[in-house]
């Protein structure tokens, strides 16, 4: 026995989600995520070497 109050189809959705353009506006969300991600990697790198750089040097002194 199928279940018939669930619908699978698009044209059964509110219409009021269908003017909101979603996937646009997740893809260019993606996109500036991709971005600034880009650069993280490096900005990560530099953060860690430069507390190492500290730490040692303070337990040194």
């Amino acid at each position: 026995m199928a279940n018939q109050s669930i619908c699978t189809e698009t044209a059964a959705r509110h219409p009021f989600r269908g003017t909101l353009h979603i996937r646009a506006s997740r893809n260019a969300l993606r996109r500036r995520v991709r971005n600034t991600d880009q650069d993280s990697d490096w900005k990560l790198f530099v953060l860690s070497f430069s507390a190492f750089f500290v730490c040692f040097y303070t337990f040194i002194a």
